[in-house]
């Protein structure tokens, strides 16, 4: 009889627990990193890794003349874009030591891709996955890429330097493919990033409080990463002077495409993929807040949009180059709203990132 009622008392608390429990509201910071993990972080990382698929694939077509030289460098476009895009979402293994260099060499001020691809090849005239493997990251990534694609000294019409250069690409190309599908797979492993930003507490954050601040952090990174990747061309650390070489993607013309790639990669974060976003978590109170980001993006967007000559052109005159300044100021913008407005009210200590400095 005693320990019928000790069950019966037990299993009463119990029920008490669990209905507890499911009165209890979420939190609505674990809500919004799962949201975004399972929205727009997995998806993005999990495009980027098909678009360094395909260039791997587009290499070994492209090199047994399986494919022209304009679709080898539309594969390369689509690779270094999908980059871009994923700049603003560099948390977990890309935000951590130096694998976005093996992903792309910027800035290279003192045209370090051209010489060391030369001296790479003339070393090594029958490169091998290891030899690249082993060598310095401004080889391994999308601005060597780029440079034997589209500098204007390189003619991959003449078949000998096709041949001099295709082993190279290819290397290259299985180089970023396994970068790639190595850090979605660390992404999607039981415990493994994306886990981590499910469930909490676990060894990387111990309460969601935690994940929120990392991702607004990685999103202000980027955003004056962008400032920078801006400025330099606009000469703005070089008492005006246009440095048109300093540009991220001048030898393809792809500098204004992947500013857009990592604008909306930004805004993917701020809105989430159905409303969900770090957005969400502003009071009634911030709406005001809320309707500047928010027209922040799409002026900024908005502008980007309408520019439809040649970044080196619109860098060219004056017209071109207040443009660019107009784009800046936006980016600025955007970025101190952020930075400083967003961060206070999700109350973020922001602290120092990796551009502070440049």
């Amino acid at each position: 009889m005693i320990r019928s009622y000790s069950l019966r008392i037990a299993s009463g608390g119990l029920l008490t627990a669990l209905l507890l429990s499911a009165c209890t509201p979420a939190d609505p910071r674990a809500e919004t990193s799962k949201a975004l993990t399972d929205g727009v972080l997995l998806p993005t990382y999990s495009q980027w890794a098909e678009a360094d698929r395909r260039l791997a694939a587009s290499a070994i077509a492209y090199c047994a003349d399986n494919q022209t030289t304009e679709e080898a460098r539309e594969a390369f476009v689509h690779a270094q874009t999908a980059w871009a895009g994923l700049q603003p979402l560099l948390i977990g293994p890309m935000g951590e030591g130096n694998l976005a260099w093996q992903v792309q060499f910027w800035p290279d001020k003192k045209n370090l891709v051209a010489r060391q691809v030369t001296a790479l090849l003339n070393t090594k005239p029958e490169l091998t996955q290891a030899d690249l493997d082993g060598a310095s990251v401004v080889v391994q990534g999308l601005s060597a890429y780029e440079y034997i694609l589209f500098d204007k000294s390189i003619d991959l019409g003449d078949a000998a330097a096709k041949q001099r250069y295709c082993p190279l690409l290819t290397a290259i190309g299985e180089h970023q493919q396994q970068l790639a599908a190595g850090v979605l797979q660390q992404w999607q492993d039981k415990d493994g990033v994306a886990d981590q930003l499910r469930r909490f507490p676990n060894e990387r954050y111990a309460e969601p409080s935690e994940a929120i601040a990392e991702l607004l952090r990685v999103q202000v990174t980027a955003l004056d990463g962008l400032k920078k990747k801006l400025g330099a061309p606009l000469g703005r650390q070089t008492k005006g002077h246009p440095q048109p070489y300093q540009a991220e993607g001048w030898r393809s013309d792809t500098t204004l495409a992947n500013i857009t790639s990592a604008i909306k990669g930004a805004e993917s974060l701020w809105l989430g993929a159905n409303e969900d976003g770090l957005r969400r978590l502003l009071s009634a109170e911030q709406a005001d807040l809320a309707k500047r980001i928010d027209a922040a993006y799409a002026e900024l967007l908005q502008q980007l949009a309408g520019m439809n000559q040649p970044f080196a052109e619109l860098l060219g005159n004056d017209a071109g180059r207040g443009e660019l300044d107009a784009l800046y100021k936006r980016i600025d913008s955007l970025h101190r709203l952020h930075q400083l407005e967003l961060a206070r009210a999700l109350g973020v200590q922001i602290g120092f990132n990796a551009h502070d400095g440049d």
